[in-house]
């Protein structure tokens, strides 16, 4: 049994990004799934960690802590190697800027409960949240592209050649894009950090398909 259990959904991008910085930091820990298409989250049991009713939850010794961003900061912190954040305060304001269009302007609007909100109140069909989902991140894609071409501190990953925070919003994001075939052909960029972060073991590790609760 490890000293850490992670709340999770094997689909959630969210889940994706801290079951990669757990693996890239050689951490064990208690894989706890929860079905959010099931209403899982919304127990008991897990508004009592985490009163919004989200994933990722993660259980450490000092208590339960939510949010995915929060929960990588923290693992860098106190798990300082590898690092996910650069040492400079710009590189860090940078990774940190890049990784919010995911984390900020992407993923807020495109979760599940949105996507069921549209349905549920608007009468939104399949078709229509697909369309929802792709206009969305097809915004945050192009800026992070822009960006990423653009700024002469991308490398091999988002900034230098070594995984940082905002390749594994990336690598989770592109994952979940796949799922509503969002046209990628626009962003070569991102394909090839994409492409980088695949070859990753840690990061493949944390991939949809290979966790447990997959179905």
């Amino acid at each position: 049994m490890s000293d850490l259990t992670l709340h999770n959904y094997f689909r959630s991008s969210t889940s994706v990004r801290v079951r990669a910085a757990l693996n890239l930091k050689g951490l064990s820990y208690d894989y706890v799934p929860l079905s959010l298409l099931k209403g899982e989250q919304a127990s008991a049991a897990h508004l009592a960690l985490n009163p919004s009713g989200l994933v990722p939850t993660l259980v450490t010794p000092q208590g339960a802590l939510p949010q995915s961003m929060a929960i990588l900061e923290w693992l860098d912190e106190v798990h300082p190697e590898p690092p996910l954040l650069p040492h400079d305060p710009w590189g860090r304001a940078r990774v940190r800027s890049l990784a919010q269009i995911v984390a900020a302007d992407i993923h807020p609007v495109n979760n599940l409960r949105i996507l069921k909100h549209l349905e549920a109140e608007f009468g939104v069909d399949a078709a229509g949240k697909a369309a929802w989902f792709r206009n969305w991140a097809a915004a945050g894609m192009k800026a992070l592209e822009t960006r990423l071409a653009a700024e002469p501190e991308t490398g091999d990953f988002c900034h230098g050649d070594t995984v940082g925070l905002a390749d594994l919003c990336l690598y989770a994001q592109v994952l979940n894009n796949a799922r509503f075939e969002v046209d990628m052909s626009p962003y070569p960029v991102i394909n090839r950090i994409h492409a980088n972060c695949m070859a990753v073991p840690a990061l493949e590790q944390a991939a949809p398909a290979n966790q447990p609760d997959v179905s």
